[in-house]
């Protein structure tokens, strides 16, 4: 803005030295646009956000209050297990994709309270049919957890309907929604999403044995190679990891790249990566076994060598990263280009 103000002020004189007849001598050209223009900040927060950032401040107080045993469950849950070790951050960087939207809070607008309505009503209705149903269900500890979250997340999601402008909402659509990662998974869907990521990686490890000329014999999720025996365990089937890399694909595209759509395919392609990269651990684990000594099934590469398999994992993630990101650039170029032709 000061640019432009200066570039404004400074074609006025230029204009007015030249044509130093075209205006009244007792007016000056540009009194008028000065004192008209409004002196916005980038960045700033106007009186209005501020008040509706206080209101959401106090009602997620009372929110943390009221789910205070289940939040403070889930932080014990954080700490002690390697899957969700990642839900201790995820408050933190909401909250920095959030501080990188304050440049687009220049427009006040005031909350429509009918956008809360349906977030409220799921979340009270969850919390409401959790104590009514939970000693019945006889649930397990983690789907307890889940379920109290995910009723906390529906809260706190129409806590800022209420209290935040629709602009302001359209702003931190994804920060919010983000949150969701705070939830861990249900059993059901933790035991799903590995037996999934557990039989395709068995899937691709076949594929990769006989692209190595290895022969073997296969039964469901257990290989057997030349004198040695190989069962993909429901451990190996790198959930973990993978999570790890879809929330930082999110994270990345939302950073880095424009374009819904290819968001969302940096997204998806974590999916055929963690498979594949699971595959590769266990073609290499194979190939040593074999070829030089079965007691790599209980070597380190085995049982710590995962962020080894991750980071190189992380090679074609950013390549794609950075291929997605240079189209994207090129694609968002290519009007102001034509302009000026």
């Amino acid at each position: 803005m000061g640019h432009f103000r200066r570039f404004a002020v400074g074609s006025a004189l230029l204009t007015s030295s030249l044509y130093p007849h075209s205006t009244n001598s007792t007016t000056p050209l540009i009194s008028e646009p000065i004192a008209a223009s409004p002196r916005v900040r980038l960045g700033t927060l106007s009186p209005l956000l501020r008040r509706q950032l206080r209101f959401l401040a106090a009602c997620t107080v009372v929110l943390a209050a009221c789910f205070a045993l289940p939040l403070s469950a889930l932080v014990r849950l954080a700490l002690h297990s390697d899957l969700y070790s990642h839900i201790l951050l995820i408050p933190f960087v909401s909250l920095y994709l959030a501080w990188l939207k304050k440049n687009e809070f220049l427009h006040d607008s005031e909350p429509d309270r009918k956008l809360a309505a349906l977030p409220l009503a799921a979340g009270l209705l969850s919390s409401f049919g959790y104590l009514a149903l939970h000693s019945r269900l006889q649930l397990a500890p983690v789907d307890s957890l889940a379920w109290n979250t995910f009723s906390f997340f529906l809260l706190f999601i129409g806590a800022s309907c209420l209290c935040l402008g629709r602009q302001t909402l359209r702003a931190l659509a994804f920060p919010l929604g983000f949150l969701i990662f705070l939830v861990p998974f249900p059993v059901i869907v933790r035991d799903a999403i590995e037996s999934f990521l557990q039989h395709r990686s068995a899937d691709a490890a076949e594929l990769l044995f006989g692209l190595a000329g290895t022969p073997l014999l296969r039964h469901g999720v257990e290989f057997q190679l030349p004198g040695f025996s190989l069962q993909v365990a429901p451990e190996c089937s790198g959930i973990r990891s993978s999570l790890v890399l879809f929330i930082t694909s999110l994270v990345a595209g939302q950073l880095f790249l424009r374009s819904p759509w290819k968001r969302a395919l940096f997204a998806l392609a974590v999916i055929p990566l963690g498979i594949f990269r699971n595959a590769f651990r266990i073609v290499v684990i194979g190939e040593l076994c074999v070829h030089v000594d079965p007691g790599f099934i209980d070597s380190p590469i085995h049982h710590r060598g995962g962020p080894v398999f991750f980071a190189i994992s992380l090679i074609p993630f950013l390549l794609l990263l950075y291929y997605l990101r240079k189209t994207d650039v090129r694609k968002n170029r290519s009007p102001d280009v034509t302009e000026r032709v």
